[in-house]
């Protein structure tokens, strides 16, 4: 044991003193390489080789790999080191401070995800690093909670790592293999603004979106009828009409009207092609209406994941925790993992429940728990 690394409580307490929002907001947005940097100090002192990678051309975001023992295969464990935005308002204890009430930790992130790195940390202190017979990967990404720019840009690296991944997301120590994927879309119709008395002096962009609405929600329709898998709670695709702004006044024929739509969809339906799918529905629609229509899918969208039942992580996964795998409502960085030749497992210590939101805590009875698993999964797959 290496008696300069601070055990699991002081760990978990200085990295959720370290503020690292993430938000497609760049006025709130803040730099995740203070947790990196504490992170690569740490395991360079375990013994571990680290290395920290610069996602894009903004040195505030960054990657971590870190890496002991040699080989092929092996085992990564995966977490993201951001937070999504807060407020003061409803917390009951400093966000940034680490306060402990009721057998509870509360602190922002410290569900979603950051005590998944002191438990890792933890483990880790009690092997002899010398006896891994293949190599033991630790991942820390940025940016999971607003871009995924961090697993996005491995992916674009095509950089390779271990056979196997854990990502210790919250999921109250039960493991998952499958959720859905996700995008977003924005439709903006412009027609030409007029006076209402006379329909011919104008194209109204808001009826031309009421015969998008329909026709999309029959292309809705039709897409549940096709795909389904009882294993999600909700076992069709749905596609939500998020948002719709349009016109400026009773008297003026609608100029412009922009909606902006929600896509969930399950494992195994192809992002791209129901993006294409949706395109192809609005401009057949308002054919012959003399509408203009432009796109804008912000952000980019998110993968479904399914890791298949087979695979030795997700039996391991079940055998440790004593649970089935099942599946989540919730995006995580599991479907990049997977591009990258990794089978990977979410499986953390956290609730959802109480993610994205004030008082975020952790059950103090969750931690000995996640420490087995990963002290078991590095045996099993490492030693």
């Amino acid at each position: 044991m290496n008696k300069k690394i601070p055990a699991f409580r002081e760990q978990l307490t200085r990295l959720i003193a370290l503020p690292s929002v993430s938000s497609t907001d760049p006025a709130i947005d803040m730099s995740n390489r203070p947790v990196v940097d504490q992170l690569a100090s740490w395991l360079s002192d375990t013994g571990f080789s680290v290395e920290i990678l610069d996602v894009s051309e903004n040195p505030a975001k960054a990657n971590l790999i870190a890496v002991a023992g040699k080989g092929e295969g092996g085992l990564v464990l995966s977490g993201h080191t951001d937070t999504v935005p807060f407020d003061t308002f409803g917390w009951q204890s400093d966000p940034f401070k680490l306060t402990e009430v009721d057998h509870r930790l509360y602190g922002l992130g410290v569900s979603d995800m950051k005590c998944f790195f002191p438990i890792v940390l933890d483990v880790i202190r009690e092997i002899d690093l010398k006896t891994l017979k293949r190599p033991l990967y630790i991942l820390a990404t940025c940016d999971e909670e607003s871009t995924m720019s961090g697993a996005r840009s491995l992916v674009a690296a095509h950089r390779a790592l271990g056979r196997y991944a854990l990502i210790g997301e919250p999921t109250g120590l039960k493991p998952v293999t499958m959720h859905k994927g996700v995008f977003f879309e924005s439709i903006h119709l412009i027609g030409r603004a007029g006076h209402a008395s006379d329909p011919s002096l104008g194209r109204s962009a808001l009826e031309g979106m009421n015969a998008v609405i329909n026709k999309l929600s029959r292309w809705r329709s039709e897409l549940q009828k096709a795909h389904t898998n009882p294993a999600f709670s909700v076992p069709v695709p749905t596609l939500n009409f998020g948002s719709i702004h349009g016109g400026d006044n009773p008297n003026r024929i609608c100029g412009q009207c922009e909606m902006k739509i929600d896509i969930r969809f399950l494992p195994g339906m192809d992002m791209a092609d129901l993006r294409a799918d949706i395109r192809r529905t609005v401009l057949e629609t308002i054919d012959g209406l003399d509408l203009i229509v432009e796109f804008d899918p912000v952000p980019t969208g998110l993968p479904a994941m399914h890791t298949a039942a087979d695979s030795d992580i997700v039996r391991t996964a079940e055998r440790l925790a004593g649970e089935p795998a099942g599946t989540v409502g919730f995006g995580t960085e599991g479907p990049y993992l997977n591009a990258l030749g990794m089978d990977t497992v979410v499986l953390g210590p956290g609730d959802i429940d109480v993610a994205h939101q004030a008082n975020e805590y952790l059950a103090l009875d969750r931690i000995v728990p996640m420490k087995n698993i990963v002290r078991e999964m590095i045996r099993h797959f490492c030693m």
